[in-house]
């Protein structure tokens, strides 16, 4: 049996915190969220809702990189009439992101749709509909997300606290969590979303300690790809290291997927997530005697789409490029025109520079096929709570 790489040292992050637990679909599309279920990553889809077709083939193509719940925008009355569709095709389940027209919650809801975002701050007279949106949700079942934003929170609250402090966001979201509970409402997931990481952070550790609602991460507008994931890393890795959050999105002004594929990464490194290819490369320096960047990115290339979990450590000078590709499934040492291979810890040979990405690549899928052949065990990190 081939080990595939269980870190000897273990990880050690807080116990999940606990919370309600929801169910967002009826089918074996379902996903669970909160009471002890899986973080799952979320993302939005970029198309005109009303083009069912766009839609569809951006739903699959989020499917295919690892999106376990998508949201799609519905602004207009053209919007929610393709909701049934889309809601009956898509591969996961559906939220409606309704923003401004009450009505369009009714629709969705109606729709099938596995849930509703909606966001109290810009739908008029929201707080007069309350009563009819937990009817008509608790009747068909489908939980309703408050989504709160820096952006559009309630005039109200922006007299009151002078800005979207972390206090203004959690008010908002527990003030409209009551008015479902005086319905006898509570199949609510809620989001505190705010630009900047650090206010996004507080709001999300006062709402986690101010009520046991499923939480939806997000640090808002991001920005551009490189940015945005920063932020994300940032604020996600410390809330979810404290147990906080249930849901995750990443928003990047980049296309969906690359979210998806971000979120995945921030699950992974944290042992949230059962990993996958992971490439351990050194950031070069004047001791390396050949070009790490571009050895790395060919391995990288070359394994993209690799399911079975495996490290390959791609080193570059004899200093620390032994012991990290020992301590690897797969690794190589570089310098003087030549690397050493190793395997689990040993090295099976020595192979010129020109070989380095081509044998790396043919050891990782013979590593591959003997995992696939003798069922090893995902190499999920050993978490340890405290």
């Amino acid at each position: 049996m081939v080990d595939l790489g269980l870190p000897r040292i273990p990880r050690t992050l807080a116990t999940t915190r606990k919370s309600r637990q929801l169910k967002l679909g009826h089918d074996d599309r379902a996903v669970l969220v909160g009471g002890g279920a899986p973080v799952t990553v979320q993302s939005m889809t970029t198309t005109v809702t009303a083009d069912v077709n766009a839609t569809l083939q951006q739903i699959a193509e989020l499917t295919a990189s690892g999106c376990q719940i998508v949201r799609v925008a519905v602004p207009s009355a053209d919007d929610a009439e393709a909701l049934p569709e889309i809601a009956r095709k898509s591969q996961i389940p559906v939220i409606a992101d309704i923003h401004f027209q009450p009505r369009y919650v009714f629709a969705a809801i109606d729709a099938g749709c596995a849930a509703v975002r909606v966001n109290p701050g810009n739908i008029k007279a929201f707080d007069d509909k309350v009563a009819e949106i937990a009817k008509a949700a608790a009747d068909a079942e489908v939980p309703i997300r408050i989504g709160v934003n820096a952006g559009s929170l309630d005039k109200r609250l922006l007299a009151k606290h002078g800005s979207a402090t972390p206090d203004a966001l959690v008010e908002s979201a527990l003030w409209e969590c009551s008015l479902f509970e005086e319905h006898g409402f509570q199949d609510l997931k809620i989001s505190v979303k705010h630009h900047d990481p650090v206010v996004m952070i507080a709001a999300y550790r006062k709402l986690a300690a101010a009520c046991d609602y499923p939480l939806h991460l997000g640090v808002t507008e991001a920005g551009p790809q490189f940015q945005g994931t920063v932020k994300s890393a940032v604020a996600f890795g410390a809330l979810l290291a404290e147990g906080i959050g249930d849901t995750i999105r990443v928003s990047l002004s980049a296309p969906p997927a690359e979210e998806v594929k971000v979120g995945i990464a921030i699950l992974e490194s944290l042992g949230l997530r059962d990993r996958r290819l992971e490439i351990v490369s050194c950031p070069s320096c004047g001791r390396a005697q050949v070009d790490v960047y571009k050895l790395a990115e060919e391995v990288t290339a070359g394994l993209d789409g690799l399911e079975v979990p495996l490290r390959v450590a791609v080193m570059g000078c004899v200093v620390n490029g032994p012991g990290e590709a020992r301590e690897a499934d797969l690794g190589v040492a570089s310098g003087n025109g030549k690397g050493q291979i190793f395997v689990k810890g040993k090295v099976v040979t020595t192979v010129p520079e020109s070989k380095i990405v081509e044998t790396l690549i043919d050891q990782a899928l013979r590593l591959a096929e003997e995992a696939s052949a003798s069922n090893t065990p995902t190499g999920k990190p050993e978490v340890i709570t405290v």
